[in-house]
């Protein structure tokens, strides 16, 4: 029954696939679904990106290891995409661009939107291989496979319905997939709480400061402001989430989407979190990772599990085929068609599905080699955020704050390069374990000290 239900359901997607595939014919229809989403479909698309493998399997075994403070992991998301809708939402919907490199370029210059472009092909790699190892947690345990083989199925189904409609099936498959999301978390929550005692319950089987909240002994100010920094800003400057606005029929669109699917974020963090906590009451045993597919196979009812399990199986994919996408769209218009000039927009769709297929392929072979969710992703999201999100936030104020290019590729290289020797697990070196902020800090100091010297030679230059 199990097999069964999840089987229908990876059907459907590739029926939803299928069902696009002449919808997106051309770039507008392939890459931002012709600009022409609505409210529900652009919020629906948020949550389902932003509800992953580290908001499901991830957050459920860090509430599993640590408690109600496992919470912040996607908290700290709603922050930044509050962030978002305030300040930047109407603007990068209004930049009509496809691509958060081609923002950056128009922001700077072609230097700085190939470094990024480069940086984000690179770290977003290493997200796409976390949804696919959280896929075989999830998948193996039904006992039909092993759990390389359930990756390479997962790994073949979201790679064939993006090949097959692009942004215009992606965008349609993760308002459904949000849907589900939702239900199944709050309804595994409610059937953990219904086993063990509810939330009293849970008290008192839970170690010490297993309640406690905003911070515990377990977590600490220091790990909530690593959180917030590398974590919490890529919602508010992130190729996935600015991918989803520009699919925005207008500017309030975007702006609103971005809050509701923050409110949204609020709920569903505490519902994922209590699941890893009731799982450490009912099988103390387990992995952290494996807390949230081991309450649902656990159920007494097949068809039940079933429904859930595909519930958590749409989290990773709705995150999966977003990131491989943007990832393969930003290959192609920002890094291979500077050295290849491809003009005639078949070529370029059926370029982009070729980049499709590589990074999907690689991804794959990454997370055979993977051991945990949060670790691999925490990767990507380190490099990425000390690289490219100061840069990016100081490009809306560019004029008001006299950023200049040079400044700015100097800090992604800087700060991309600090936070990558911190995740390097042979090496030992001082502060390692907090590189990733000292990045990020790194980073903007070398944004505004390299512009001013910049600054300051334009001007000997121009007055000798």
């Amino acid at each position: 029954m199990l097999t069964a239900i999840i089987t229908v359901y990876l059907c459907a997607m590739l029926g939803v696939g299928w069902w696009s595939k002449g919808r997106a014919k051309d770039r507008n229809g392939f890459f931002v679904a012709h600009r022409s989403a609505s409210l529900p479909l652009v919020t629906g698309s948020l949550v389902a990106t932003a509800v992953g493998a580290s908001s499901t399997i991830g957050m459920a075994g860090l509430g599993f290891s640590q408690g109600l403070t496992g919470a912040w992991w996607l908290l700290v998301g709603c922050i930044g995409l509050v962030f978002l809708g305030i300040f930047f939402a109407r603007k990068v919907r209004s930049a009509a661009v496809y691509t958060l490199p081609e923002l950056v370029e128009r922001q700077y210059d072609h230097r700085v939107s190939l470094a990024a472009s480069i940086l984000i092909v690179i770290a977003w790699v290493g997200v796409v291989a976390g949804q696919i190892v959280a896929a075989g947690k999830i998948l193996a345990p039904l006992g039909k496979g092993s759990p390389q083989l359930w990756m390479s199925i997962f790994t073949a189904v979201f790679l064939a319905y993006s090949l097959l409609g692009g942004q215009y099936s992606v965008i349609r498959t993760d308002l459904f997939q949000a849907a589900l999301i939702c239900c199944g978390v709050f309804l595994t929550a409610a059937l953990i709480l219904s086993r063990t005692g509810g939330i009293h319950g849970l008290q008192d089987s839970l170690p010490p400061g297993y309640f406690s909240f905003p911070l515990s002994a377990r977590f600490d100010g220091k790990a909530l402001a690593s959180y917030l920094v590398l974590v919490g800003s890529t919602y508010a400057v992130g190729p996935d989430m600015y991918s989803r606005l520009l699919c925005a029929k207008e500017e309030k669109t975007a702006q609103r989407s971005a809050i509701l699917a923050a409110l949204v974020f609020i709920p569903l963090s505490f519902a994922i979190t209590v699941v890893g906590m009731g799982a450490r009451v009912l099988y103390p045993e387990i992995n952290a990772e494996n807390a949230f597919p081991r309450a649902i196979i656990a159920l007494p009812s097949a068809a039940l599990s079933g429904l859930l399990l595909a519930a958590l199986l749409a989290a990773l994919m709705s995150s999966a085929d977003t990131c491989v996408l943007t990832q393969s769209i930003i290959l192609s218009e920002d890094v291979i068609k500077r050295v290849l000039p491809v003009r005639e927009e078949k070529k370029t769709v059926w370029l982009t599905r070729l980049n499709l297929t590589v990074l999907s392929v690689v991804a794959l072979g990454l997370a055979l080699i993977l051991k945990t969710v949060i670790s691999s992703l925490l990767f990507a999201y380190t490099i990425f955020t000390c690289g490219l999100v100061v840069p990016v936030i100081a490009g809306f104020y560019r004029q008001r704050i006299n950023v200049t290019s040079q400044g700015t590729l100097i800090a992604m290289i800087g700060g991309g390069f600090t936070a990558l020797l911190g995740r390097i697990p042979w090496l030992d070196i001082p502060l390692k374990g907090d590189l990733g902020l000292v990045g990020f800090g790194f980073s903007a100091v070398l944004l505004f000290a390299v512009s001013l010297l910049t600054r300051k030679g334009s001007r000997q230059r121009a007055n000798p």
